[in-house]
């Protein structure tokens, strides 16, 4: 089977990566930037162009979800399975004849980080029965979680991983902020971060909450709101007021 990645971002790197890691043959990586799929050829020794797509049976495309339309339009192979990696867009965005599907790995990528594919869940969603067991067989070799899915029930995924992924990555990046105006080392702040994460794996998120708004200290609740500013106070007044209905405080 010939399988082509289309892409030189996060996602195309680690895709790739996993393909090679898990002994996957690829025939070629596709993409505009020359010099981020020429690393990835340094480092993983797989085909890379900017011209010449190879001929193959499967292709990956693994771009930002606004150009997926656009380039899935350079495959022309109608005996083609075609699938694009996005959580949030349908497989009929494909504009080819060819047999469209879409292979989602649920994982924020970052080139710089390493990650262990084999926990990655990959929901798998395909035209006919034979492309959904082709992909889950490419799946199921580099992760031991992989789900079949319907595109409405990807939306969902997609929407709680932004939650629980892009949300709380920008409130990392806000409570930074706070440290660093105050010359406070933002890395004592890390063992705490580890602990909220770890404990989610042991208790339900509901239970395992803490903090002012919880208890309705309404004494701290003012105080931190006069340290506050702009962005930063409507953050916390909008997050205090979600966790104080929940809890119907």
């Amino acid at each position: 089977m010939q399988i082509v990645i289309i892409g030189s971002g996060n996602v195309a790197y680690h895709m790739a990566k996993a393909f090679v890691l898990n002994k996957i043959p690829l025939a070629q990586i596709f993409g505009r930037n020359e010099e981020e799929l020429n690393k990835i050829s340094e480092e993983l020794k797989i085909p890379v162009s900017t011209q010449t797509l190879e001929d193959a049976d499967v292709y990956f495309i693994c771009v930002s979800d606004n150009s997926v339309e656009a380039v899935s339009k350079i495959i022309t192979k109608k005996e083609a399975l075609v699938a694009h990696t996005s959580g949030s867009i349908s497989k009929e965005i494909l504009a080819g004849e060819y047999r469209k599907s879409s292979f989602y790995p649920l994982q924020t990528f970052s080139k710089s980080k390493e990650l262990d594919y084999s926990k990655i869940p990959f929901f798998i969603e395909a035209e006919n029965e034979n492309d959904q067991k082709t992909l889950f067989e490419i799946a199921s070799k580099i992760s031991r979680n992989v789900m079949e899915s319907t595109y409405n029930k990807r939306k969902y995924i997609h929407l709680t991983a932004v939650f629980a992924c892009n949300f709380v990555n920008h409130l990392f990046s806000r409570a930074k902020e706070i440290s660093d105006s105050q010359e406070i080392p933002f890395e004592y702040f890390l063992p705490l971060i580890d602990e909220t994460v770890q404990k989610i794996h042991e208790i339900d998120p509901k239970s395992a909450q803490t903090g002012p708004a919880v208890r309705n200290d309404k004494r701290i609740l003012e105080l931190h709101e006069q340290l506050l500013k702009d962005e930063s106070l409507e953050i916390y007044k909008t997050m205090n007021h979600s966790i104080q209905k929940m809890y119907e405080l």
